[in-house]
């Protein structure tokens, strides 16, 4: 099997961190002080990483844009005094919509980020290979950054 092209997804990544929507991420914070722009960016490099590891060939447009966008939710959970649980349910599908007004998001996409909290978001299920890297990932990476670690 073919291995995925990381300087194809590097370039993407790169495209998307450029972005000036994208980059409105770097005002927010998340996981013991980091930056939600910096959330999204070790979970696309961590999602790359376990494709990998697990030899699976995956669309690195959709890996990369669905990573970097997963969280593009727009608030701190503070500034809306927004309870925690309540924040882990909703945010997927508000990220969903603030990124599909500014990006034109295709299906595949769209449930990466609607499904990265699976399975807290019981009905809202991976349904690629892509959707279950980004959601091992950021549950690793948010481990990782509660811990202190960021990338």
């Amino acid at each position: 099997m073919p291995k995925n092209d990381e300087a194809s997804f590097l370039r993407k990544l790169r495209e998307l961190e450029n972005d000036p929507d994208v980059c409105e991420l770097k005002k927010y914070r998340q996981h013991k002080g980091n930056t939600t722009f910096r959330h999204c960016r070790s979970v696309a490099m961590e999602s790359f990483r376990l494709a990998q590891r697990l030899g699976w060939r995956v669309d690195e447009q959709a890996l990369a844009r669905g990573a970097m966008l997963h969280d593009y939710h727009l608030y701190t959970r503070q500034e809306q005094r927004i309870n925690g649980l309540r924040h882990l349910l909703e945010h997927p599908l508000r990220a969903s919509s603030n990124a599909g007004k500014v990006f034109a998001l295709t299906g595949k996409e769209k449930n990466i980020i609607e499904s990265h909290m699976w399975p807290l978001t019981l009905f809202r299920p991976p349904k690629s290979k892509e959707a279950v890297l980004v959601m091992l990932a950021d549950k690793l990476c948010a481990f990782r950054e509660m811990r202190g670690h960021h990338e």
